[in-house]
């Protein structure tokens, strides 16, 4: 096999960089939020996010616990080599809320608070593409 096809064959480094990147955003950024939502009293949370004081506190305490489910699902699996294609089905959730996020703020006239949502958008569809078909994570070897 000549180095070209090679080369072509292995994703390059940045794009292995920016995805273990991405995967960690997004850790991050859904597991504080699941935290913030399962931890926080709802009046105190009602003033951050409006939208949990008019909803049910089970509804608020759920979507914290999906928040975390999906930022662990996101990096742990692939971090850990363990049934990483599990990461893969963690990016397409994340898309999902994230798409639901977005359409329940702006069908609220909150649109300005989408933009966190949209960024969240973007990395979860290029961990969802890279870890699907550019850079998957080879299951660790019992």
């Amino acid at each position: 096999m000549s180095t070209t096809a090679i080369e072509t064959a292995t994703p390059g480094r940045p794009l292995r960089v920016g995805l273990w990147v991405a995967q960690g955003a997004i850790f991050f950024v859904f597991a504080a939020a699941g935290l913030v939502k399962l931890l926080t009293p709802i009046p105190q949370l009602a003033a951050m996010m409006p939208w949990t004081g008019e909803h049910s506190e089970a509804f608020v305490r759920i979507i914290g616990l999906i928040d975390i489910a999906g930022g662990i699902g996101i990096l742990l699996p692939a971090l850990t080599r363990i049934l990483p294609r599990l990461t893969v089905l963690a990016a397409l959730g994340c898309t999902v809320l994230q798409m639901f996020a977005i359409t329940f703020h702006v069908s609220r006239g909150e649109a300005a608070v989408t933009p966190l949502n949209l960024v969240l958008l973007a990395l979860a569809v290029f961990v969802l593409w890279g870890r699907g078909r550019k850079a998957p994570i080879a299951p660790r070897q019992f």
